[in-house]
């Protein structure tokens, strides 16, 4: 008798993170993949989110869709960050409560932490200070779907897992040259320079703020990964109820060490100015990865390898056009 396959539901399948996470359940044969363009369904809409799930009949979901941007964009557009997130997170989260969708896997974001936090921050940094000024609406937004997800959780008895990714990267990326993060821009910076002959690249900061940056496959193979655990490891020493768990490198680098190693990889031969009067975020963050290495996973792809296949993605995709 053939088994039925598990109906799993990627919200946000067009944005890298989604991406990612499509093309790795596509690779498995016991999953139907389901997915729902922003046409095809407004995730602000609550009635519309309540339909779609009535009629999909779905066993697993991932909720990767959220409004995201960088440093600029977070700054300039503060309600549209919050307001959009949160009904994202609530309706679609009350919709698969309502369906009984027991397994949810909720991305969050590893600015949810206090500016603050000692290094490198533990999940249990979560609530202790003030956020990051640039980003808090965006931030307060993920960590209100956190203890959404722990509410369900304690409320209902659910399964609804969360996970704060390190900064990401990847094809698909944002690569906008005001609303991007740091390693789309300077990519697209560098690709706009090559193609121009510019002699330099301005670089907001001065270079000295360490980052932690994850491939996104990577990303999509950790959430996988912890999606298959029982809840009894997965559960294994988190408070309250399923709380949420790290997913980085461990490893950082500086914004000028990250600019040194794309010149090279993109091969530009001008220079790199660094605007010292322009804001930078916190100066170090990096993501305590422990919980995660003792449930049995570790990151797979070098920042090098990772960027070098993203500078030649880039580069094919800019040829296409």
């Amino acid at each position: 008798m053939r088994m039925s396959r598990r109906r799993i539901f990627v919200a946000g399948h067009k944005g890298m993170v989604g991406r990612a996470l499509c093309r790795l359940l596509e690779l498995q044969s016991e999953v139907e993949l389901i997915t729902a363009t922003r046409d095809q369904l407004d995730l602000t809409d609550q009635s519309a989110v309540q339909q779609f799930f009535r009629r999909q009949q779905i066993n697993e979901f991932y909720l990767a869709a959220a409004k995201v941007g960088g440093i600029w964009a977070n700054n300039q557009f503060p309600a549209d960050f919050i307001y959009q997130n949160l009904m994202i997170e609530c309706n679609l989260i009350q919709a698969a409560h309502q369906a009984d969708v027991q397994k949810l896997l909720f991305l969050g974001s590893s600015c949810i932490y206090p500016k603050l936090s000692p290094q490198p921050i533990a999940e249990s940094a979560l609530l202790t200070g003030p956020l990051e000024p640039t980003n808090e609406p965006y931030a307060i937004a993920k960590i209100a779907g956190i203890k959404l997800c722990e509410s369900y959780n304690r409320q209902y008895g659910r399964d609804y897992r969360s996970v704060m990714p390190t900064n990401l990267y990847g094809p698909y990326d944002n690569f906008h040259p005001q609303h991007s993060h740091v390693i789309p821009a300077l990519v697209g910076k560098l690709h706009r320079a090559i193609v121009n002959n510019e002699p330099e690249v301005r670089i907001w900061g001065s270079g000295n703020a360490r980052r932690e940056f994850m491939h996104v496959d990577d990303l999509a193979s950790a959430c996988h990964y912890l999606m298959s655990l029982p809840a009894t490891s997965y559960c294994d020493g988190l408070e309250p109820m399923c709380s949420h768990i790290n997913i980085g490198t461990g490893v950082d680098c500086s914004i000028r060490e990250l600019a040194e190693l794309l010149k090279h990889i993109t091969g530009f031969d001008g220079e790199l100015q660094f605007d010292t009067a322009a804001p930078e975020g916190t100066l170090l963050k990096r993501l305590n990865v422990d919980r995660l290495s003792g449930l049995g996973w570790t990151a797979k792809i070098e920042l090098s390898q990772g960027l070098s296949e993203l500078w030649s993605w880039f580069c094919q995709q800019n040829l296409a056009k």
